[in-house]
């Protein structure tokens, strides 16, 4: 048995669990590569994640899917 307290942080301090990335997957594929702040609330929910680990994941799924498109990493669209 572990010392450490069960806390929602220790738990998703290793990152989200598979099911959880299938969710956050599926919306950033199908859905909205840069979801409004309702929208994220919603995928949040969804993931059982909170809204800050939520951002934090779509911000850094983008940064990969710019990479492997070949696109500089920190632009958010053409029209900045």
């Amino acid at each position: 048995m572990s010392s450490r307290p069960e806390t929602m942080s220790a738990d998703t301090a290793s990152g989200p669990t598979q099911d959880q990335v299938e969710i956050l997957e599926y919306n950033f594929n199908k859905v909205n590569k840069h979801p409004d702040p309702t929208t994220l609330c919603l995928i949040a929910a969804e993931a059982g994640l909170s809204e800050e680990e939520t951002q934090k994941w779509f911000k850094q799924r983008l940064a990969q899917w710019r990479q492997s498109e070949g696109l500089p990493s920190e632009c958010r669209s053409v029209t900045d």
